[in-house]
């Protein structure tokens, strides 16, 4: 069976930790955050992980991940 291909917009986005879960940062914190009130600039700190719905679109989207 010939390899599969990584889908390249999900590769730069998204890495799976040892458990198998997909990890993932917050989108909407590069610019334009200035009329955002500070309690959602602090929730888009840090990063968050992947509900098992969207980790099932991811597996097939990262096979070797």
């Amino acid at each position: 069976m010939p390899k599969l291909k990584s889908h390249s917009g999900a590769k730069k986005r998204f890495r799976t930790n040892a458990s198998g879960k997909f990890k993932h940062e917050h989108p909407g914190q590069r610019h334009l955050m200035a009329p955002l009130g500070g309690k959602r600039r602090r929730f888009l700190q840090g990063s968050s992980t992947l509900n098992s719905t969207d980790a099932k679109t991811m597996r097939r989207f990262l096979p070797y991940g």
